[in-house]
């Protein structure tokens, strides 16, 4: 039996070890800042981003990688008859998985293209199990259902800590800005459908901690928790506590990592992610 490869993009926020234990091929993003374009985790890392977008008088621009560089990795994947499944970031927030049809649609190889409607750890949700369920031999069509289970059973929140690059992108006007900063409004958003869609505002990180931690144990409340993962934008202050009672809740294991570029270009510094599967 030829193998089913699994192809995602770099913001699944996934550790290298993962990436190698189950070898999934990760095409990168490219970002520009200041009239410089980097690959995202080749040319420059997600610590490293922050501290130039910070400087920067623009916010920076994301660009999915060219339909040819998928196209490369799809035919040299497939040019023994291997299936392949990628698996990639919301398209509300980019046109990545456009890019990556477009390469399929031009390959000679048999590859089936997935909008996970996600970003950062639930994007890696999908990515993972499809990577299992490919090594245990389950079919292109036996992968691709499962993965629009794990869609609908999944939660995304986001929480700005700034909303500076909320101002630089034209989400949010200067004046409301100043007011939420003079307040210390921390907004928190879904992604419901691969759309950002604020949800409630709180004013302090405390806050932020115990209303992501109510609507979690109400929303899983009678499921078997599959998953859950943390990402942030030097957002500690949020992302540890939140971890500690999490695991104390009884989940074990909860993965905390930097986000991708692409992401905090959204976000802002001091940003989180919180996501999480249950059925």
């Amino acid at each position: 039996m030829k193998p089913i490869y699994i192809v995602t993009d770099s913001t699944t926020d996934m550790s290298k070890d993962l990436i190698e234990q189950y070898g999934i091929h990760v095409v990168p993003l490219n970002i520009q800042i200041d009239n410089e374009t980097y690959v995202d985790g080749v040319d420059i890392m997600p610590e490293e981003f922050l501290s130039l977008m910070a400087s920067s008088q623009e916010l920076p621009k994301s660009s999915q990688p060219a339909i040819g560089v998928f196209k490369e990795l799809y035919d040299e994947l497939g040019k023994d008859g291997a299936q392949i499944i990628s698996i990639h970031m919301t398209g509300g927030m980019s046109g990545t998985a456009k890019s990556a049809e477009s390469a399929a649609n031009m390959s000679t190889s048999d590859v089936t293209v997935i909008d996970s409607q996600y970003i950062s750890h639930a994007l890696s949700f999908q990515v993972v199990e499809a990577a299992q369920m490919a090594q245990k031999g389950h079919t292109v069509k036996e992968i691709v259902n499962r993965m629009k289970e794990i869609q609908k059973a999944t939660t995304l929140y986001v929480v700005v800590d700034k909303m500076d690059n909320l101002v630089k992108g034209g989400r949010v006007g200067k004046g409301r800005a100043l007011i939420g900063s003079l307040l210390n409004i921390k907004p928190i958003a879904m992604l419901q459908d691969g759309v950002y869609t604020p949800v409630a505002q709180v004013r302090s990180h405390r806050q932020v901690v115990k209303h992501l931690f109510k609507a979690f144990t109400e929303q899983t409340a009678g499921k078997i928790i599959k998953k859950v993962g943390i990402s942030h934008a030097h957002g500690l202050a949020m992302a540890e506590p939140l971890k500690k009672l999490i695991e104390e809740s009884g989940v074990k294991d909860v993965p905390l990592t930097f986000t991708a570029p692409i992401i905090s270009t959204h976000t802002g510094e001091g940003a989180i992610g919180f996501m999480f599967y249950a059925e």
